[in-house]
Formats: structure tokens, sequence, C-alpha cells
């Protein structure tokens, strides 16, 4: 059986998923302040439990934005250097699609709409219906799809814009407190069946202006 790592920092949250043997062994943090700075020991924590090094890993699939900045930056240098020292292949997945589809999972539903907090008044916004992630963008809490209450919404800019989201779409169930998780990527890579990219793992910011002063 392939040994899979997958990787996410890219918001509040720090998870890591291996898969090996047919089982995932997973660690997931929040509320502590610079979580993405405990990727690398999260990970030697599941090499360690598994018995495997990095060196072992057939894939890795990671979330590669949109989300914070810092966090969206050290996802994308961790998987980058894990790849190019040992030739893995790596896949990426946006975050929006992993939290839409975490969502899906949990609740058993297909029509999902995701918005994370992306400060400045906005978020980062996508609709996951029928298995599929469309319209990821950045927008103005009062601009997003007007949909319906055949959706539930979930992310943490339903908790930042709770009545201006919920006004604009029609959308009266959501859960402001669900995050990405790592095992999802896995599940997400293997249910698509997808295949890995064969170029430098690279990040998504849909906030280009601000990513740019931010690298200067």
């Amino acid at each position: 059986m392939k040994n899979i790592l997958a990787i996410d920092t890219c918001t509040e949250v720090c998870s890591v998923s291996l898969y090996t043997n047919g089982i995932k062994i997973s660690r997931f943090v929040k509320d502590i302040v610079k979580s993405s700075g405990l990727i690398l020991p999260l990970c030697d924590e599941v090499f360690f439990q598994a018995d495997i090094t990095v060196a072992d890993l057939d894939g890795i699939v990671y979330a590669k934005g949109p989300g914070a900045f810092t966090g969206v930056r050290m996802c994308i240098g961790v998987v980058q250097g894990m790849s190019l020292a040992h030739d893995i292949p790596t896949m990426g997945f946006s975050t929006l699609e992993l939290v839409g589809f975490g969502a899906a999972k949990k609740y058993k539903s297909d029509k999902v709409a995701v918005a994370l907090d992306a400060r400045m008044g906005e978020v980062y916004w996508g609709v996951y219906q029928d298995q599929k992630l469309s319209n990821e963008s950045l927008k103005n809490p009062n601009e997003v799809d007007i949909l319906d209450q055949g959706f539930i919404g979930v992310g943490t800019g339903w908790g930042a814009y709770d009545a201006e989201l919920s006004e604009q779409t029609g959308i009266k169930h959501y859960v402001s407190n669900f995050y990405p998780k790592a095992e999802n990527l896995i599940d997400l890579y293997l249910d698509q069946k997808s295949t890995y990219d064969n170029e430098l793992p690279l990040p998504t910011y849909l906030r280009n202006n601000v990513a740019q002063k931010s690298l200067k």
C-alpha cells in the first residue's frame, strides 16, 4: 500500500495525516498562536508512529490556499522541501475545496457554501456542489452568490459575517467553526482518482496585491 502524506497549514489550524497500510495516522492542532510552525514536529510524530521516513513516501497532497499568507507559504515551503529533497510527487488542492469536501462528507450534503475569513472586510468564497468546487474568489460578504436554504454554509467567514452572508445567500444553516483537515485531503485525492503534478508546488493567492507586498 502506498504511503501518502497530507499537509495543511493554510488557516488558523494545522493538520497532518499519513495514509499507510490502509489506515490514517492524523494530527490536528487549533487555538495555538502560529500553529503552522508545528508542521514539522507533527510530521515527525506520524512518521515515528508508522515507523517510516520521508524517503518512504510515495506522494504528498497538500492545501495550496487561499488562506493566511504565512500559513500558505509555510505549507508550500514544507512540501517543496520534502518533494525536491526526495523526488516525491505532489498534488495540491484548494483550501476551499478541502473544506467543502469535508463538510459534504460530514453533513451528507451535496450543496455547500464555503466562506473563509480573509480579513479586511472580505471572504474567500467558493460553492462546493455535486463533488465539485466552483466560483473560487475573494469577495465582499454582501456580494457573494445568491443561493438557497438547501445549502449549508461552513467556514470562519460565517462567524465573522454571518448576518451579511445569510441575508445575501438565503442560507440559514451554517457552521462557522468548521476547519480543513489533512485527513480529508487524502480522501479527496483517493476519491477523485487524481494524478500527481509534475510541477513545483505553488501557492494560490486570491489577494495578490497584499501577497506581493508581504513578500518584499
